[in-house]
């Protein structure tokens, strides 16, 4: 029993290690390993940039609702973002600006048409900007839902390996028993340190995304309002 005890302490201390027991583990599991890593690494980088264009769209969307609200005529308004690629609010704003100068050029006699007209340049703006806002967070769906079972995958081919191990030695020991059990739950736990941040950045970030939205559809319901007024009056003088 000591020289049990020994053997298996004299393993643990020649390399029952993390880079140790990932090259001792047979090439499918490596495969698992490297993958998970390769879709952590991914993940963290969606995390970093969604957050980071996250913030810098609140931004725009406030700076935006400033210049809107602060008196500016929306002629001016509309020849300064035009100038450049308006995004969020901004993009709504020339998108529905466009419409209307258009259907004025050419003498729109239908104020329902161009209401229409104006609403659905919003919606397909609106749908765009939604588009750019939740992509890439599909993978962070896909990674929190599968890196646990892809780890759970490694878990088993390893365990398999150090049963057929065991077989061929004929030995049921800890030292030959516990470097193939550690090898196969390493792939666990990258499972796990995989899709753990992914789960929680998915659901922030969705939820992120779901007010920035409401923020957009909000604008566009009381930009069409206005448009509205202003094409009845226009009407009205005719």
């Amino acid at each position: 029993m000591n020289e049990v005890a020994q053997s298996a302490l004299e393993a643990h201390a020649s390399g029952v290690s993390v880079w140790a027991l990932f090259w001792q583990a047979s090439i499918i599991v490596k495969l698992v390993m490297l993958g998970l890593l390769a879709a952590s690494i991914w993940t963290w980088a969606i995390i970093i940039d969604k957050s980071m264009r996250y913030s810098r769209f609140r931004s725009q969307l406030n700076k935006f609702e400033h210049n809107f609200w602060s008196g500016q005529s929306l002629e001016e308004l509309y020849n300064t973002l035009s100038e450049r690629k308006a995004a969020g609010m901004g993009a709504l704003f020339v998108a529905a600006m466009r419409e209307w100068k258009k259907s004025f050029e050419k003498g729109a006699r239908s104020p329902i048409g161009l209401q229409t007209r104006i609403e659905k340049a919003m919606d397909v703006t609106l749908a765009r900007e939604m588009d750019g806002l939740e992509s890439r967070l599909g993978f962070l769906a896909t990674v929190g839902s599968a890196a646990p079972f892809i780890g759970l995958f490694g878990t088993v081919v390893g365990i398999m390996t150090s049963f057929q191990a065991i077989a061929a030695s004929k030995q049921t020991n800890l030292a030959v028993v516990a470097p193939g059990i550690a090898e196969a739950l390493l792939a666990t736990a990258i499972g796990l340190v995989a899709a753990i941040p992914a789960v929680i950045a998915y659901n922030k970030l969705s939820a992120d995304a779901g007010k920035l939205g409401m923020r957009l559809e909000a604008f566009a319901d009381e930009f069409s309002a206005i448009l509205s007024r202003q094409i009845d009056e226009k009407t009205a003088a005719r």
